[in-house]
């Protein structure tokens, strides 16, 4: 259950007279966890720019249905995660190619991203990550990255935590196959 706390910003942000007052401060507090986020999805800054962007007009749009079932925050991880998901999914679409060759071409256009600093070891860890299923990558980014918990891990994406934990494991195995052998 959602603490008093949270409750009353939800309120707010709920009021019509108090609601975008609520919402500058909701997108001060949460943009930059939900921008990288995002990014360890979609890789270039621009994209994840565009993504955050959309995510937070769907958070807008979409807060007066919120029934503070989950903290504030796991709703709007999730709503990025899908953001992220569907603008993979459309960018891949539209170029005719599937998710993961869209990932790939992300990838070797890291180093001209100017926004991008990591070196070589970060590229093959991007390779790495790249080349695990979707579910296996996400896992990964906000446990490795992000150190969420498995419980709000499980919340966000309405999965077990045992799921989480299995899914983590094969995850930094083949990761760590896939970085002996590059």
């Amino acid at each position: 259950m959602v603490e008093t706390q949270e409750q009353d910003f939800i309120t707010l942000l709920q009021q019509t007279d108090t609601q975008q007052q609520a919402f500058k401060q909701l997108v001060q507090e949460y943009q930059e966890r939900l921008y990288w986020h995002i990014r360890r999805m979609v890789l270039i800054h621009d994209d994840a720019d565009d993504v955050l962007q959309n995510t937070f007009i769907k958070v807008f749009k979409s807060i007066g249905k919120f029934k503070g079932e989950s903290k504030l925050y796991t709703w709007m991880y999730r709503i990025a995660t899908n953001e992220a998901i569907s603008f993979l999914n459309s960018k891949a679409q539209k170029k005719g190619v599937s998710t993961s060759e869209i990932k790939e071409q992300m990838i070797s256009n890291l180093k001209a991203d100017v926004y991008f600093d990591g070196e070589e070891i970060e590229i093959k860890l991007q390779k790495a990550i790249a080349a695990l299923p979707d579910k296996q990558q996400l896992v990964f980014n906000m446990k490795y990255f992000q150190e969420l918990k498995y419980d709000e891990m499980s919340e966000i994406l309405e999965t077990s935590v045992g799921a989480l934990k299995a899914s983590y494991h094969i995850a930094t195995k083949k990761i760590e196959q896939f970085l002996t052998n590059e």
